[in-house]
């Protein structure tokens, strides 16, 4: 089943898919990219449950300003429920090439275990393939192990470790 169509090597705005929950019931699902203010607003909430020492203006302010750098925003509605958001650029490294790397992914916790997340992650797959990307790439925090599992069952492998200094100080 293909799930997603690009179109002259561009993604369209919201791409509409329909999962199949039970023979009887089908629940259409939408993703958007997040061009606008209004539309990064309508992602906020679900987002801050993943990144929550921000506030929403906080959040919203700091979207913007990845944004000038190439950051995208995603988010997936169920209707007019966003039920989950992805944060991710394209970059390249010496060591993985031209990469997908997705900072933020988080479905509402409400809505977990229901296909969302797997969308999302099969949507990010195919658009790192249309823009040229030959890896795609994450980090997730040690604590975080059923998140780690949902990861290795859509084919990411546990590659390194991800080091880090928090507190450079001036």
């Amino acid at each position: 089943m293909e799930y997603f169509r690009f179109s002259s090597g561009n993604i369209w705005k919201v791409a509409i898919y329909t999962l199949l929950v039970a023979p009887s019931r089908q629940v259409k699902m939408n993703i958007h990219i997040a061009d606008t203010e209004s539309e990064i607003d309508r992602a906020l909430p679900v987002l801050n449950q993943l990144r929550s020492s921000f506030t929403l203006a906080g959040l919203k302010a700091q979207i913007i300003r990845q944004m000038n750098d190439g950051f995208k925003l995603v988010y997936l509605t169920n209707g007019n429920t966003v039920v989950s958001v992805a944060g991710f650029v394209i970059t390249e490294k010496l060591g993985w090439g031209k990469t997908l790397y997705i900072d933020d992914l988080v479905t509402d916790a409400g809505q977990r275990s229901k296909g969302a997340g797997k969308l999302m992650i099969d949507w990010l797959k195919a658009f790192a393939k249309e823009n040229g990307c030959s890896q795609i790439h994450l980090d997730s925090r040690l604590s975080r192990l059923e998140t780690h599992r949902f990861y290795e069952r859509e084919g990411f492998t546990k590659a390194s470790y991800h080091f880090s200094i928090t507190q450079l100080g001036n």
